[in-house]
């Protein structure tokens, strides 16, 4: 295949630039014109680190790497805008390959309102892919860091934790599928291979006054340390408490897993957890109700530091997770 033929491929599939894009993709930069103040993110997916092909979709990856980029703007509240692509091209995938698996980055930025304003494409001796991506916010103040968080607040988490580990053991295994109904082997996989940014429980939450937020990335445990040693504050947690998806708990049962400890420790559900004052609580389950999702309360922010996942009984929970490098 030929890189500018391919950059060609790519670029047809593109809508004009609108909105703030003035210059979108075939210059040597884009030209965009923000307002207000912007938040910039940057994420990778790599092949035998984040995904196998003989296991993932080519659609799939394209949509999952820019799914990872916007949910670091959902856990800002940040409004989604702008995307870079960068695509690491190895020798056995073909120019058809590489328009599917832009395909499906190009889908999840038609249905979330990010515009694909640029990128690149580079020989590679595997396959990747590079995401840049830029939110937008009226001020400073409209965005929520991790450091926020206060004693006294509540913790709360959107969605359902625990999908996408079960996806991840039933691709580990394929086994696992004979213990499991369709439906929520179904459901396991498309939480594993295609997960959603929850970019409008973000801005809901950061409007109804979240003082710290992060999304579930690595695991619901590694992800609420990195708020507790942000803030320099103490987290617990009540494990019952811990919104596990049916289908996550039927997958653990089959895999002789604890669904609690999937829903605790497992990766790549890109839910948010955010902390909130006591009063800002109900209006902000209304907000995520309206925008479609759902909010649990899961436990309070204290003095101290770190966190202690713990059932009602005493038992604990590690706070574990993915570690990139570890």
């Amino acid at each position: 295949m030929g890189e500018f033929e391919l950059i060609d491929r790519i670029r047809a599939r593109l809508p004009r630039p609108a909105g703030r894009v003035r210059l979108g993709p075939g210059d040597d930069a884009a030209i965009t014109r923000p307002g207000g103040v912007t938040a910039t993110s940057v994420d990778a997916v790599v092949e035998g680190v984040h995904f196998r092909r003989d296991t993932a979709p080519l659609a799939s990856i394209g949509h999952k790497g820019l799914a990872a980029g916007l949910s670091d703007l959902a856990a800002m509240g940040a409004a989604t805008g702008e995307a870079y692509l960068v695509l690491g091209v190895p020798s056995d995938l073909t120019e058809d390959d590489a328009v599917d698996l832009l395909a499906g980055a190009s889908g999840l930025a038609d249905e979330t309102g990010t515009e694909l304003a640029g990128g690149d494409v580079v020989r590679s001796p595997v396959l990747f892919l590079s995401v840049t991506v830029v939110g937008h916010g009226a001020s400073e103040d409209a965005l929520v860091p991790r450091a926020g968080a206060r004693p006294g607040d509540a913790i709360a988490v959107t969605g359902e934790l625990g999908g996408a580990a079960a996806g991840l053991l039933l691709l580990e295994d394929p086994g696992l599928r004979g213990g499991v109904n369709d439906a929520a082997a179904r459901f396991a996989l498309g939480r594993h291979l295609e997960p959603w940014p929850r970019l409008s429980e973000g801005l809901a939450l950061a409007t109804a006054g979240a003082t710290a937020m992060i999304d579930v990335s690595d695991g619901f445990g590694a992800e609420a340390g990195h708020l507790a040693a942000a803030g320099g504050v103490g987290l617990s947690v009540d494990a019952s408490r811990l919104p596990v998806a049916p289908e996550a708990a039927a997958v653990a049962a089959a895999a002789g897993r604890d669904r609690l400890e999937l829903a605790a420790s497992g990766g790549e559900d890109y839910e948010l957890i955010a902390c909130l004052p006591p009063d800002a609580v109900g209006p902000a389950t209304r907000a995520v109700e309206a925008s479609g999702g759902r909010l649990t309360v899961v436990g309070e922010v204290g003095p101290g530091d770190g966190v202690r996942i713990r059932l009602p009984d005493g038992t604990r929970f590690e706070p574990g997770g993915y570690d990139q490098l570890g």
